[in-house]
């Protein structure tokens, strides 16, 4: 004996209304710099803290900025050049002294 099918009891449409709820924008200031913080995309409690001075955009981060943070997105310190590897890598045995 066959029995009649019920309805299902939930939609897709409910589940879409079922989304985690996104933070909107904030602003705020550290030291001289503006922040503001906006959600990231795909992603409900993580957000993108884009670092501005005087109007002009100088980085972005994801984790919370502190002042010092927001010196070294300005002014990055000079990084050295590449040593060559094959001059400072020398593996193996020392050689015999010449005879």
């Amino acid at each position: 004996m066959l029995l009649p099918r019920s309805a299902p009891t939930s939609t897709f449409r409910e589940h879409e209304a079922m989304n985690i709820p996104a933070s909107g924008q904030t602003r705020f200031s550290v030291g001289k710099y503006e922040v503001i913080a906006q959600p990231m995309p795909h992603s409900a409690h993580m957000l993108l803290y884009s670092i501005f001075r005087d109007g002009k955009r100088i980085g972005a981060m994801a984790s919370f900025p502190s002042e010092s943070d927001c010196r070294f997105l300005e002014n990055p310190p000079a990084v050295p050049p590449l040593k060559v590897l094959r001059l400072t890598n020398r593996p193996g045995r020392p050689k015999k002294p010449a005879a």
